[in-house]
């Protein structure tokens, strides 16, 4: 019993937790005041139910009418494979910039740095499409049109007010996480119960219709499923951020692979609930099929609830939006932080400078500038879709790099392999889970019409592979010329020897 409490000590706890940083390499330098609950909170935030259910209902309903929800479970599912490679590694290494810090541990300097790299394009296109999915949403509540100039406008002052927040500190950007995700969870169950319980109109057996959607030809094909997989696919993507915070959680190496299937299994279960819901709440689903009805969960409530419920709930999509960025920039500084701290990005002496909240200020100041300049393409509205199936794909090719890299480490007999010990259950998940991220990956970026904007030109509907080969292209030119990989192989000579802190 004795040891049991000493385990929970608060003191003994956070000595644990520096004494474990400083095994991996460096000092304590970000404030640690999070708890389970709070890095649960973040990675619900991150995720979150409504702005993922908003990017994809329409899309997906669209592509095989209302029998498109079946994809989201099986991609639920794949993702639940990963996870036991993330909570492996959560455990093992409790780091922020969990893609540049667990792979460079797992397989070597060159493969880390462009894990890294990739991880930050990624992010920080998603923060840029957050910010312009969350603009009609404020013009909406002013009462303004929403004209391109205008929605780049409100999404620039979004993204400056998501990064005022975060560089208030780890304290602040829990407390307004915890406030906007429990409106957004209160909302998303009360209206998505409802939905289901007392206002449905349409039959269950509407769930296996496609109603004509363009996507089927007819009926449910291999074609539209696959299609709707990599709808489905944007989704289930933030959890990551619980692992961005690591250094800022209380008992990481315990907490944060908890957090991760909580954040996860609680929108997961959400998400498919409220899919259901509004699919059969919607008086009209043969609309949002043809494309007559682009925001079929206003229709919904709105026809559920009356048109009084129309500003309170424009009024928590947009709380959840905030929410969500504020995370999604938190989780994309920490990994710029925590990359260059081992001075392998450009600018690292600025990348990594905390100020006197202890938040990695540096970082969060270029994420805003840098998702702001990405704004502007946002005065092509169409140029956003292509945005986020880019950025989609390259955070499935990042959790491709992550779970290879883990495979890698279980079958080899070298550092990694003894730090990850190979059991025969664990090997066959970690298989399933390379083979799930890499169809995924495949998949997502995989150039298809019927997901891009009517009328879009080639090049966006090959944007993700197009720019996918421009990431890495870009990341291999900085190798090439900086030789960033040196200095990963200078630090990790000297791991064993003492932290990593530089100046």
């Amino acid at each position: 019993m004795k040891r049991r409490h000493a385990r929970h000590d608060p003191g003994m706890e956070a000595a644990a937790d520096a004494a474990r940083l400083h095994e991996l390499g460096y000092e304590q330098r970000l404030r640690r005041t999070l708890g389970l609950v709070d890095n649960v909170v973040v990675g619900i935030a991150t995720i979150s139910p409504v702005v993922g259910l908003y990017s994809v209902l329409q899309v997906g309903t669209s592509v095989l009418g209302p029998a498109w929800v079946w994809g989201l479970p099986v991609s639920l599912a794949g993702q639940c494979l990963l996870l036991t490679v993330y909570t492996r590694l959560a455990g093992r290494f409790p780091l922020a910039g969990q893609p540049y810090q667990w792979t460079r541990r797992l397989v070597g300097p060159v493969y880390a740095w462009f894990t890294g790299w990739l991880a930050v394009c990624a992010y920080t296109v998603s923060n840029t499409t957050i910010a312009y999915l969350a603009a009609p949403w404020m013009l909406a509540l002013a009462g303004w049109a929403p004209t391109p100039e205008a929605t780049v406008a409100v999404a620039a002052l979004f993204v400056v007010v998501c990064a005022v927040a975060n560089v208030l500190g780890i304290g602040m950007l829990r407390r307004l996480l915890n406030c906007g995700v429990a409106a957004e969870l209160v909302t998303v169950l009360g209206v998505g119960l409802a939905l289901l319980l007392v206002f449905r109109r349409q039959d269950f057996s509407l769930l296996g219709e496609t109603l004509g959607a363009r996507g089927a030809e007819g009926g449910f094909t291999v074609g539209a499923f696959l299609a709707v997989l990599a709808v489905a696919g944007w989704v289930f993507i933030g959890f990551d951020a619980c692992v961005a915070v690591a250094e800022e959680t209380h008992g990481a190496s315990r907490n944060v692979p908890r957090a991760l299937w909580w954040a996860l299994l609680s929108v997961g279960t959400l998400v498919i609930m409220n899919a259901i819901a509004v699919s059969l709440a919607h008086p009209r689903p043969a609309r949002v099929v043809t494309g007559r009805d682009r925001d079929p969960v206003g229709t919904a409530v709105v026809s559920a609830f009356g048109s009084w419920s129309a500003k309170p709930f424009s009024a928590v999509v947009l709380i959840a939006f905030f929410a969500c960025g504020l995370a999604a920039q938190g989780l994309t500084a920490r990994t710029l932080y925590s990359m260059a701290r081992d001075d392998v990005l450009p600018a690292s002496r600025l990348l990594r400078r905390t100020n006197s909240r202890q938040a990695p200020g540096g970082a969060i100041a270029a994420v805003a500038v840098v998702s702001c300049a990405g704004l502007l393409l946002g005065l092509r509205a169409t140029a956003i879709g292509s945005l986020i199936t880019f950025g989609s794909a390259v955070i499935y090719l990042v959790f491709l790099l992550i779970a290879f890299a883990h495979l890698r480490a279980q079958l080899r007999a070298g550092p990694g392999g003894g730090q990850v010990p190979v059991a025969r259950r664990g090997l066959v998940v970690t298989v399933l889970a390379v083979a799930w991220m890499a169809f995924e990956f495949v998949n997502i970026a995989w150039p298809r019409a019927i997901l891009a904007a009517p009328g879009a030109p080639w090049y966006q509907v090959w944007a993700a592979p197009l720019v996918t080969v421009l990431a890495v292209g870009t990341g291999a030119l900085y190798l090439a010329a900086a030789r960033p990989q040196d200095k990963v192989r200078a630090l990790s000579a000297h791991d064993e020897s003492g932290p990593t802190s530089p100046p």
